[in-house]
């Protein structure tokens, strides 16, 4: 595939690129270090200034492998974060201590962040890196060439009277909640029914965490409302939410004043987040946001891949959002590399893209369900989850095969796993069975998407690709890339 990069030239009006990534946050940024890294010309353009505020501050295990890939890992670890190395979680009547340290791997862990610091660390690696990036600039229009996406119109917000025209091979939609592609263009977002939810939430000074929890751990606590979360963070803040339904938030919040005194008499009546800020301080603000669950019909296209929130946001629980923006910005970096240098055609590229991340948002749409409208105790919850695992990869107890799947690791190395047939079709499996009364309109939307036979039958016949999802894979060294397997790699 010919390069866009030669007399590339920036004048204010026209820039040649060979990709465009569209947001800076971790999705964006990863995506941009990792291809910058791989010798491709990459402009990322973000609308905000960074630092800027942001939710989602609970990281999972699988954040130290693609930060190590994006080259932020140092820069990161170096910051002093709290390092996290599991959780505790009271649901219902039951108690979950999940040590990743005893129950995954000794050497991993990641960190709880102020996302603000967070994110303009892995920004201003993407520069490092080798990626321009142009802070304060609004895309406008993505540009098409007929169904493929070939560049965009943006301006710089303090100048919104110049246009710019950014011409590039690929387009890399990581925008968030805006979803410049998904959702201001195609208008493919689907909102999940089943996650009707309103997240509340502030800080504290001085609290304490639930007696057993791991070295920095997350607390998830259930109650008549909803459930809550509770971080660790520096400084001895702490991160404290409630997630509740809209409806019985509705109804609740018309008997207080203010939003503070809401979420603060929800607090009192939850005895065990009671006990852990019974000594604390409430800081503030109160903020609160809605109408966060979602999934687009398709994460690639033509020219473009979706990373991130842009693609799909599930729900706070489980801690999934950075996970699979960094994660999904991984793959996509990977397919783009190997697309451009002809090891795999683009349809190869984009059919493993759309599977295995979409595998991976699946995975975790199915245990948050179970834990919201299914859940039938403990023992049942972690033996359904065991069987959205590998069949050849499933260890003997299931706390530890769910406590892998939600540190994020067994996506990481589920993406080098050259057998994705039998998982995707479990995956498809458990999901059916969960399309009761309950689920209808969430999870048979994002179910039958795992099918890849129905799924891309058309691409393949388009482009006259026979290479099955199940034939790549991923691959970190020498560099980061797709590969075919080979007959000696199969047998």
């Amino acid at each position: 595939m010919s390069s866009l990069c030669e007399g590339i030239r920036d004048n204010g009006m026209e820039q040649i690129v060979d990709v465009l990534v569209i947001g800076g946050g971790p999705g964006g940024s990863t995506a941009a270090a990792m291809l910058a890294k791989n010798g491709l010309k990459v402009l990322l353009l973000e609308r905000d200034v960074f630092p800027r505020y942001h939710i989602g501050e609970s990281l999972l295990a699988s954040c130290q492998s693609t930060l190590k890939l994006s080259g932020a890992y140092d820069k990161v670890a170096a910051h002093g974060f709290t390092v996290k190395r599991g959780g505790v979680i009271y649901w219902g009547a039951d108690k979950w201590v999940l040590d990743w340290n005893k129950m995954v791997d000794p050497d991993i862990w990641s960190w709880q962040v102020d996302r603000d610091t967070y994110d303009e660390i892995l920004l201003r690696n993407a520069v490092a890196q080798g990626a321009e990036v142009v802070e304060g600039a609004a895309v406008k229009r993505i540009v098409f060439d007929g169904d493929r996406a070939i560049g965009a119109h943006w301006t710089r917000l303090k100048d919104e009277s110049m246009i710019n025209t950014v011409k590039c091979e690929y387009v890399i939609d990581a925008s968030g909640r805006a979803g410049v592609l998904s959702q201001q263009h195609f208008k493919m977002r689907k909102q999940h029914d089943v996650f009707q939810n309103i997240a509340i939430w502030g800080y504290w000074t001085g609290a304490e965490l639930l007696p057993d929890t791991p070295q920095g751990g997350i607390n998830v606590v259930s109650s008549p409302e909803g459930w809550w979360w509770h971080i660790p963070l520096a400084g001895n803040r702490y991160s404290v939410g409630l997630v509740t339904h809209k409806n019985k938030f509705t109804q609740a919040r018309q008997d207080y004043a203010t939003l503070e005194k809401y979420y603060l008499d929800r607090l009192s009546n939850t005895e065990a987040m009671k006990m852990v800020t019974s000594g604390a301080t409430f800081v503030g603000p109160v903020r609160a946001e809605q109408d966060y669950s979602y999934v687009s019909d398709r994460f690639c296209g033509p020219g473009y891949l979706l990373v991130g929130d842009a693609a799909c946001f599930l729900d706070p629980l489980l801690s999934t959002g950075v996970h699979l923006a960094q994660y999904s910005a991984m793959l996509a970096a990977a397919s783009i590399i190997s697309a451009t240098k002809g090891e795999v055609s683009e349809s190869e590229a984009w059919a493993f893209f759309e599977c295995v991340y979409r595998r991976a948002y699946t995975r975790m749409l199915v245990l948050v369900s179970r834990m919201y409208e299914r859940y039938q105790g403990a023992d049942n919850y972690f033996w359904n989850a065991q069987k959205l695992v590998h069949e050849k990869t499933r260890q003997v107890e299931p706390v530890r095969d769910f406590t892998a799947i939600i540190a994020g690791m067994t996506d990481i190395r589920e993406a080098a796993h050259v057998d994705t047939r039998v998982l995707n079709e479990s995956l498809i499996s458990e999901a059916e069975e969960m399309q009761d009364a309950s689920l209808a309109g969430s999870a048979p939307h994002d179910v039958t998407a795992l099918d890849m036979k129905p799924l891309f039958s058309g691409w393949f016949a388009l482009t006259g690709s026979d290479t099955e999802v199940n034939e790549l894979y991923l691959i970190t060294e020498p560099n980061l890339g797709l590969r075919k397997v080979s007959a000696a790699t199969a047998n």
